[in-house]
């Protein structure tokens, strides 16, 4: 059973510890109005001793200043660096950054984290949107303390969060790719995945799974930790193929990793798709300069930033009714790498 999210220290928590009003708090605060230095004192007290944060988005929207949010990716620089920086996270920003401004709301771009390093409390920012967080992401908890709203785009991994999110649909995108593998001519798949816990890993190796039993067909799943960036795809390539000389067939969910895996199968004498199909789940721009051109997914990046600035705007307004939304169901854009020439 998920854990219920701590509740955030309000105000009105502050006006009730300390014994006097929610104005008295907001200016004793804020340092606004006359307040006896006593009663400030005893305001700030009691603000330290419940750990209140002040609401800076809701401070920020009731006198008309500037907004600004921020949109961050938590995958390492190896996936969403290199190519993959005009990517998927760019393909977001993009379409995200002229919504938001549309609503009055300037947006930050910050860049991929190394681990430990969140420097989160020098931004000023009222709200944020993150890209697929795992499972105790650092990050979103970091945002989450900070009292920000925040919106996933993509499930939130595990159940420990309690966060509004856009579902990007993983475990039908995993169906789709395999389907059309199958219709290729594979019939010994297998599966790689990164090795952190995201909603898009998991659902991903549940429609495997699905798909495997219902084939009788023997299920082969490899995860590798992402920080490996196009070597882990590589290594991933050599230790199954070396495993399972049988396969005909690699799905590979990260497209950082499928350029890899790409370039080990070549290496091996082995030609794409004639000897080994290969996809990956990201129509980006690795996908598409791969040799060969990689059969990937259109994950509808533009309506997918669009309904996440939307999300976010409702929550920022104080309307949190509405905790998710889906994407468009991913469509298929078929290359060189899964196209076998009839026999």
């Amino acid at each position: 059973m998920a854990d219920s999210p701590t509740p955030r220290i309000t105000i009105s928590d502050v006006a009730r510890q300390a014994g006097v009003s929610r104005t008295t708090v907001s200016h004793a605060l804020n340092g606004r109005g006359q307040v006896d230095p006593a009663t400030r004192l005893k305001v700030e007290e009691a603000a330290r001793a419940l750990g209140y944060r002040p609401n800076r988005h809701a401070q920020r929207l009731r006198t008309g200043g500037a907004n600004m949010i921020a949109l961050m990716s938590s995958m390492p620089a190896t996936v969403s660096g290199g190519p993959s920086r005009l990517g998927f996270f760019m393909e977001v920003a993009a379409v995200a950054a002229s919504s938001a401004l549309e609503r009055g709301l300037a947006m930050v771009l910050v860049p991929p984290l190394k681990s430990g390093q969140t420097p989160l409390s020098s931004l000023d920012i009222d709200g944020a949107l993150v890209i697929e967080p795992q499972a105790g992401d650092p990050l979103l908890a970091e945002l989450l303390a900070q009292g920000l709203p925040v919106v996933s785009i993509g499930r939130p991994g595990g159940d420990e969060v309690d966060v509004p999110y856009v579902d990007l649909l993983s475990g039908s995108a995993t169906q789709v790719l395999l389907t059309h593998m199958q219709a290729a001519g594979a019939r010994r798949i297998a599966l790689v995945v990164g090795s952190s816990r995201r909603t898009s890993y998991a659902q991903a190796e549940q429609a495997y799974a699905a798909m495997a039993e219902g084939y009788g067909m023997p299920p082969v799943v490899l995860r590798m930790d992402e920080a490996l960036g196009e070597s882990g795809g590589y290594a991933a390539a050599q230790q199954l193929l070396a495993e399972h000389p049988q396969l005909d067939a690699l799905l590979v969910m990260v497209d950082t990793f499928a350029v890899g895996a790409a370039r080990y199968v070549q290496e091996a004498g082995l030609r794409i798709p004639e000897d080994l199909i290969l996809a990956t789940r990201y129509d980006g721009l690795r996908a598409r300069s791969c040799e060969p051109p990689l059969t990937a997914l259109d994950l509808h990046l533009e309506e997918v930033a669009q309904q996440a600035v939307d999300l976010l705007f409702e929550h920022l307004r104080g309307d949190t009714s509405r905790r998710m939304t889906s994407s468009p169901l991913p469509a298929l854009a078929i290359r060189r790498s899964t196209q076998r020439q009839p026999r």
